[in-house]
């Protein structure tokens, strides 16, 4: 079965799903976009991607494309057409065709929209979990308003490059300070030598990640305390856990840093329990 796209009030097959040469997203990388999990059938905590992706929206004076109930019947309908019951579903939104220029076009030109899913193996993940993950560090280079969360990436990109060709699987972005601020896609988290869990504050330094706040969900519900403050690439590599959350990454043991070997080398207790409570506070949103 062909994989199915929605573009601008269409459902097409993949082939034939393409933006005009024109859209700001492709030419300006003037868009925003969201990721949400999809698992068993339900989308996972989808009301705050929603909420999100509207404030992204906002902080670049973007007009929503459709209305949220409208957004979640597309999301509905492109899940049902792809037959997924484990995977993701894309949304991207962009400030919409118009003649190049660097100056906002005119507010009667349509923001545009596409959604797109993709399945995703929920048992490859638990298998790079039950081992952990390598991640290296490097300068963060990106622009300062990270926590908005566009489709400009390049950065973003080249730092998962630089992991893959290191045998890693994650990027640890850090400032001039010699703090940790975030991967390249995912949040960053440590359990310190004292055994507190420790992540940095969502300000406008990282992205406020929305896994990042089921775990912090998690924890709560485990009696696990959560400081919120920044912490450097050397207290990580004195941690007793390290690890990462993002949306399919949901919790991933973090094992190796840039080739150092994490407390023992193997995932810790505190990144296993968060994991396996995970799903039972995840919002859970029927297909």
């Amino acid at each position: 079965m062909s994989r199915i796209a929605y573009v601008n009030g269409r459902y097409l097959p993949h082939a034939d799903a393409v933006v005009h040469v024109e859209d700001r997203g492709y030419q300006l990388a003037d868009g925003v976009y969201e990721v949400c999990e999809l698992a068993g059938g339900k989308m996972l905590d989808v009301t705050g991607h929603l909420d999100r992706l509207d404030r992204s929206l906002r902080e670049l004076s973007m007009r929503e494309p459709v209305g949220r109930a409208a957004l979640l019947t597309i999301m509905r309908e492109i899940v049902r057409r792809n037959r997924m019951r484990d995977g993701m579903v894309y949304i991207q939104v962009t400030r919409g065709v118009a003649r190049r220029d660097h100056v906002y076009p005119p507010a009667s030109v349509k923001p545009a929209l596409v959604v797109t899913a993709k399945r995703i193996d929920p048992a490859v993940y638990e298998r790079y979990a039950e081992k952990g993950v390598a991640v290296i560090t490097l300068p963060d280079n990106r622009w300062d308003r990270v926590d908005i969360k566009t489709v400009g990436l390049l950065p973003n990109a080249m730092a998962r490059q630089k992991a893959r060709e290191a045998g890693a699987s994650e990027a640890w972005f850090v400032d001039s300070d010699g703090n940790v601020t975030e991967g390249a896609a995912t949040n960053a988290w440590i359990v310190t030598e004292g055994g507190d869990l420790v992540t940095r504050p969502a300000n406008h330094g990282i992205l406020r990640g929305i896994t990042r706040e089921t775990v912090l969900k998690a924890a709560a519900s485990l009696g696990i305390a959560v400081t919120e403050r920044p912490f450097s690439v050397a207290e990580a590599l004195r941690a007793r856990e390290a690890f990462l959350t993002s949306a399919t990454n949901r919790v991933m043991p973090v094992v190796s840093i840039d080739s150092n070997t994490v407390a023992n080398g193997h995932p810790g207790s505190i990144a296993r329990a968060l994991r396996e409570r995970f799903f039972a506070v995840a919002e859970k949103t029927p297909c």
